[in-house]
């Protein structure tokens, strides 16, 4: 390899290896416990056979279109609500906040963020909202005190995996991508961010996320021993 071919080898290597500045983070499935398992205890206590909201929800083509109005602000949880319930056979009344009543904030991934920015790292929020009435899950949860930028998809009518809303959040935190780390609980969600230079995680456990972040942020992120 000549000497010029190696010095850009080595570039590459240190861009790899210096910690991003910037974290982050989706909300419902990573700053909350899985909402797979919210969604599952739901069909039990509504008797629904296993994998039927998802069956429903995500799988018909008109379920997934009245969802992505929703995420965008373009229709209603009452909307939602009564078509889910009519598609289910279930009573629609107040459905969507039944069927993530047992969605809780993960503490552990609460404190991840809470140490990123104590460290002087910028943190930013990224959310896909499910509309914020009458459910409303970021509900408790002071947003401006945890985070330097938050955009939730209604509030500007896009949603991931829209390559716009993540050049929105990095245009909030005035911060190139290259700089950023995204967490995710959803894969097609990571792509775009790659495209912009973000390094991803796909969340599955706070464990897990944690240690890849410590590597990727070089600051420590657990609770002193």
């Amino acid at each position: 390899m000549n000497s010029a071919a190696t010095e850009v080898g080595r570039e590459r290597e240190v861009r790899t290896t210096v910690p991003r500045t910037c974290l982050i983070v989706d909300f419902g499935g990573v700053l909350t416990t899985s909402l797979d398992d919210a969604v599952r205890g739901f069909e039990i206590r509504e008797g629904l056979p296993e994998g039927a909201v998802e069956r429903t929800w995500y799988r018909d083509p008109a379920m997934v279109e009245l969802t992505h109005d929703l995420e965008r602000g373009r229709a209603t949880q009452l909307d939602w609500n009564r078509r889910l319930g009519r598609m289910l056979g279930i009573d629609g009344t107040g459905l969507l906040g039944r069927v993530f009543a047992d969605s809780r904030l993960d503490e552990a991934m609460v404190s991840v963020v809470a140490r990123a920015r104590a460290c002087g790292l910028r943190t930013g929020l990224l959310s896909n909202s499910m509309g914020l009435a009458p459910w409303n899950m970021y509900r408790g949860f002071d947003l401006d005190a945890a985070f330097d930028a938050v955009l939730i998809s209604e509030w500007h009518g896009l949603r991931k995996p829209e390559p716009a809303v993540y050049e929105l959040i990095l245009k909030m935190l005035e911060v190139p991508g290259g700089e950023c780390v995204f967490v995710d609980d959803n894969a097609a969600n990571l792509p775009p961010a790659e495209a912009l230079g973000m390094a991803t995680v796909l969340h599955r456990s706070p464990e897990r996320s944690t240690t890849r972040l410590e590597e990727l942020l070089g600051v420590a992120l657990r609770p002193s021993p």
